[in-house]
């Protein structure tokens, strides 16, 4: 993993640690505010620890969360526990974790002594414990969903190595030796056999979202052109040579195993934006979920009652970097919709692979009042939540519809999640009749994104979806 996503990562890492010991802190509190240790063993034996069974309210000590919380995640960042590969040994991570509680129980004793404070012993015993065993069940949450085929989608990059033979072997005994959770190697190809168009077959097929180019100055030509292949794919591209000029990929320079590396990116960098976009891509698909799930229900009986077949339409849809995967809507159409298909390809309004049709005969009449308001896409919040999808990015299409992409630079829009609406949604998609121009806003998107810029699409959306404006 580069140096930079390890960074953006830690960060993340520290802000849920210090919530965690804060609120340890609060809980420590409650807990020896608890009617229980009224009881008079508990008194008798708080006596002799020399606490006293009244204990001041929480608000007296609030003024410790603006000390304990910034010091905890120093403490953890000092003892390496930042620098753990992602499953880390158990054993390990309650070793480090142990001396840090410990730690910030001294620091948090140390600044109420100074102060003349007084805090009940029991909330100083507790507050350790507490610590210890919430930092420890995140951990856990961690490992299990990093272990799941979710949590490894989201997490792990899948890279392509290629170069010299002689490269390729050193950085796979490099990856092989530093245990990076993070990195899949799905091929090592040999720069000096693989054409690009066996490279681009490569990246279609694993649906990689990295290369690793590694080889010496004598292969720059060869380098250039392999580069050029990925940026069309919107694929990242780890270097380690030199410089090379390219038309939409940003060059930066980041650190991979101690070695620089040139990193050409065609989409949006990790960055905290980045993490704020998972963020509220999942708090916003679980409130709309539980806000929504009712009406939810009405469409699924609604449609059960007025049309055969089942309630959900599933479909392979082209993902991350092309990845395939199963996505969800209400069904809007006659049964044997993908059967028609055929039938009325020559009515086809949009160019290009995509099929649209205005007035599509295949759509029941419950149908047409779920596409006019995009009610049919419901569903979709699931595939958010499953990380498949975002709120906002360029719509998926069937995977057969991507197959049949006749220039490559469209694959770019493949280089980000897509999502329930984009640019295209809210730019009046009755009118866009090249699927060109499709691709020109989602590019657009692409090239320009920020999470402000997400957050305008989301507001300018829902007036959009109200008024039923250009939905088919």
């Amino acid at each position: 993993m580069l140096r930079r996503q390890r960074q953006s990562r830690a960060q993340l890492q520290k802000l849920l640690d210090a919530i965690v010991f804060g609120l340890s802190f609060w809980l420590a509190h409650l807990v020896r505010a608890a009617e229980i240790w009224n009881l008079p063993v508990l008194r008798d034996a708080l006596a002799i620890l020399g606490g006293t069974p009244e204990i001041r309210p929480f608000s007296e000590y609030i003024w410790l969360l603006v000390i304990i919380m910034p010091v905890t995640p120093f403490l953890l960042e000092v003892q390496g526990f930042y620098n753990r590969p992602i499953i880390a040994s158990r054993h390990r991570t309650v070793w480090q974790l142990a001396k840090v509680c410990t730690l910030v129980a001294i620091v948090t004793i140390m600044v109420l002594f100074l102060r003349k404070e007084l805090l009940g012993r029991a909330v100083i015993i507790l507050f350790p414990s507490i610590s210890l065993c919430l930092m420890m069940l995140k951990e856990e949450l961690i490992r299990r969903w990093f272990r799941t085929s979710v949590g490894q989608a989201q997490m792990n990059k899948r890279l392509i190595l290629l170069g010299t033979p002689e490269d390729t072997a050193k950085i796979s005994r490099q990856l092989g030796s530093s245990k990076d959770d993070a990195i899949e190697i799905v091929a090592e190809l040999d720069l000096n056999n693989t054409t690009n168009e066996q490279l681009v077959d490569f990246l279609h097929s694993h649906s990689a979202n990295g290369v690793i180019l590694c080889a010496k100055h004598t292969y720059f030509g060869q380098i250039e052109k392999a580069i050029q292949a990925c940026e069309l794919e919107g694929v990242e591209v780890w270097l380690l040579a030199d410089f090379f000029n390219t038309q939409v990929a940003h060059t930066t320079l980041d650190e991979f195993h101690g070695s620089p590396v040139l990193v050409f990116r065609s989409t949006p960098e990790d960055s905290w934006q980045a993490v704020a976009k998972y963020v509220i891509d999942f708090i916003g698909a679980a409130t709309l979920l539980a806000v929504l799930g009712l009406p939810m229900l009405a469409l699924m009986a609604l449609i059960r009652a007025t049309s055969p077949g089942p309630i959900f339409f599933r479909q392979q849809r082209s993902g991350l970097n092309g990845r395939p995967f199963t996505m969800l809507k209400f069904r809007s159409m006659v049964t044997n919709a993908e059967q028609l298909k055929q039938e009325l390809a020559a009515l086809n309004e949009m160019s290009g692979p995509v099929f649209k049709v205005s007035n599509d005969p295949r759509i029941t009449p419950v149908g047409r009042f779920l596409r006019k308001y995009s009610l049919d896409e419901l569903p979709q919040l699931l595939n958010v939540l499953r990380g498949e999808m975002s709120l906002v990015g360029p719509r998926p299409l069937p995977v057969d519809e991507v197959r049949r992409f006749d220039d490559l630079a469209h694959r770019r829009r493949l280089s980000v999640k897509p999502g329930l609406t984009c640019l295209w949604q809210i730019s009046g998609r009755n009118e866009v009749k090249d699927f060109k121009d499709w691709v020109r806003l989602d590019l657009e998107y692409i090239d320009n994104w920020s999470i402000w810029l997400d957050l305008k699409i989301l507001i300018r959306t829902v007036p959009v979806v109200l008024a039923g404006t250009g939905a088919r």
